[in-house]
């Protein structure tokens, strides 16, 4: 079981930067891929981001390929989003999520695939 906390959203003008973290309690985060997904107001919840447990592999959707960057810091119990030249379609609450599938090197895509996750960061960009 883990418990997932997030934190760092805000307001922030188009073509700016926000840092997303993510808390994870337990011993299991380690050997968990872990994923950042979002969800406008109106729309489904969609992938935006993926790391494979050790941190050798990462996977973005393409809308925000070039733009985001996921990293892990086991020994910490966190991942991070860095999310830069913002656009104002980012706007969305951001969800961390873990995949409860140990030592795997296939992400998860779907938000169905995904057993444990966080409350939530609410990010806007403005126009």
């Amino acid at each position: 079981q883990v418990q997932l906390v997030e934190s760092g959203g805000g307001l922030v003008q188009a073509g700016g930067s926000l840092r997303l973290s993510c808390a994870a309690s337990g011993r299991t985060f380690r050997t968990y891929n872990m994923g950042w997904l979002r969800q406008a107001p109106g729309k489904e919840r969609e992938f935006v981001a993926a790391i494979t447990w050790s941190g050798d592999s990462t996977y973005y959707a393409d809308s925000v390929k070039g733009r985001f960057t996921i990293s892990r810091d086991n020994a910490k119990n966190t991942v991070y989003l860095q999310m830069s030249s913002l656009k104002p379609e980012d706007t969305a609450l951001y969800y961390c999520a873990a995949d409860s599938r140990k030592y795997r090197d296939d992400v998860r895509y779907s938000r169905d695939d995904y057993n444990y996750w966080g409350q939530g960061t609410q990010v806007t960009v403005s126009s």
